[in-house]
């Protein structure tokens, strides 16, 4: 008599788990619950994301406000120094012009004496009765005299209506007279220049004025 584990129908046979090929899938693992939220807890946080980009974004609106702001300060700024560049190039070149144009009225005002000098001979000449040929080669070298000072802008003050103007004439001496309302030029005793449109030397006149009371 056998026992019953020898039975062949109690045995128990073991069968080892084959693993999956290369590429298949395992049995897929249960997903994890999802956490429970409380109800509006989904929904704040798209609202402060947008509170947060509008904040950001203003922010860089009053940056870039600033920003125009000094770029507009710096291009007035700018402006400015080109306008005082130019101003001052046009100043320098006007007196650089004038520089040049009344550098020698120095020189100038020392040949009026000469050609005083030549105005006194020739009055002397004609008084004296002297020689033709040198009264004509002293008026040939005061003409010479006038020419080279015209060259240079140097013109005579004209008396004009002889009115007396201080500003153009300097009075040697001065008379009352009932015959006149006004002050006015009688004799004049020395020419006046101008070189260009400034006035060289004044006339030297003798006045006429108007009677004190009168």
């Amino acid at each position: 008599m056998t026992d019953d584990k020898d039975k062949p129908g109690d045995e128990i046979e073991f069968i080892p788990e084959t693993p999956p090929a290369e590429g298949e899938a395992g049995p897929k693992a249960a997903a994890p619950p999802a956490p429970e939220t409380k109800d509006g807890e989904g929904k704040a946080a798209p609202a402060e994301g947008s509170r947060h980009l509008k904040d950001k974004l203003k922010k860089k609106e009053a940056e870039a406000k600033e920003l125009r702001r000094e770029i507009e300060k710096l291009k007035e700024t700018s402006l400015r120094r080109l306008a005082d560049m130019e101003n001052l190039r046009k100043r320098f070149d006007r007196e650089r012009s004038e520089y040049q144009q009344y550098a020698l009225s120095g020189l100038l005002l020392e040949l009026l004496e000469i050609t005083d000098n030549f105005e006194r001979a020739l009055q002397s000449a004609a008084a004296a009765g002297e020689d033709k040929a040198f009264r004509e080669g002293i008026e040939l070298i005061f003409r010479m005299f006038q020419s080279l000072l015209a060259k240079n802008g140097v013109r005579p003050v004209d008396l004009g209506d002889r009115a007396f103007d201080p500003n153009f004439h300097h009075a040697m001496s001065v008379e009352e007279s009932e015959e006149v309302r006004e002050p006015e030029i009688v004799e004049e005793l020395q020419k006046g220049y101008f070189h260009h449109e400034r006035l060289l030397r004044p006339a030297l006149v003798r006045v006429r004025v108007p009677k004190k009371g009168q």
